[in-house]
């Protein structure tokens, strides 16, 4: 656990940032229909940003579940 702390930046992104991630993920793919979006494509795309420095193994789908949630979540009140 300290080696993961010792290894965040202060840009950096991890799994338990579901708020942040789902933020990033809001504005790389501001039109995206969350309708029609799978947890697959939502691990697709977190891994893929460029601040993302967590394991991708450690990933469940409960992960993805609270980063969609909040995604859908900040969709609705805006």
């Amino acid at each position: 656990m300290a080696e993961l702390k010792a290894r965040r930046g202060a840009q950096d992104l991890f799994w338990d940032q579901s708020f942040a991630i789902s933020r990033r993920l809001r504005a790389e793919h501001p039109d995206v229909d969350l309708a029609a979006v799978g947890l697959s494509q939502v691990f697709d795309w977190v891994v893929a940003l460029p601040d993302f420095a967590d394991d991708a193994e450690l990933c469940n789908e409960g992960l993805l579940a609270a980063i969609y949630q909040d995604w859908y979540e900040e969709l609705d009140a805006a």
